[in-house]
């Protein structure tokens, strides 16, 4: 799954198999990725997603996009996204990593949040996805906001809740 197809299924399926998620929308405006999503919690709270990827091997960028199936990834239970009404990018992170594995695509053989690999520290938060035709897609946090808040001028300067 490329980018931009993993887009159209973010903003289709993370408001259907997140309780706490109340929309996901395209980001546009300056400074928007080609692909990337704003997603907007039950709290108020939003966050600024960049989705960028790599092809399955031997893909050449001028192919078509074909599904490759196997089995989907085992659902796992959500984990609480907020405490005591605020939430943080860790929180996040865990939370959009378990709703994508809950959402029961058969493209996906496996999620992940960055902050959850082992021998692998993260600068940043964020959800990483493979497929089973190889192909992976990186989604980093890439702004926070507080209710009522705009995203921030700087990417990656993440706000410690929100």
């Amino acid at each position: 799954m490329r980018p931009e197809r993993f887009r159209r299924f973010c903003l289709d399926t993370l408001p259907q198999h997140g309780p706490d998620i109340t929309a996901a929308e395209v980001w546009e405006g300056d400074g928007a990725p080609p692909f990337g999503i704003v997603i907007t919690f039950a709290n108020g709270s939003r966050l600024w997603a960049t989705i960028t990827g790599v092809l399955a091997p031997g893909t050449k960028v001028d192919d078509a996009d074909m599904p490759v199936t196997g089995t989907a990834p085992e659902p796992v239970t959500l984990p609480a996204l907020s405490i005591d009404g605020q939430t943080s990018p860790a929180l996040a992170e865990a939370y959009l990593a378990a709703v994508l594995t809950q959402t029961g695509n058969n493209e996906i053989s496996h999620v992940y949040g960055y902050q959850q690999r082992v021998n692998q520290a993260a600068t940043y938060p964020g959800i990483g996805i493979g497929f089973h035709n190889g192909a992976r897609i990186y989604m980093p946090i890439t702004h926070t906001a507080r209710p009522g808040q705009n995203l921030g001028r700087e990417p990656y300067r993440l706000q410690k809740d929100f």
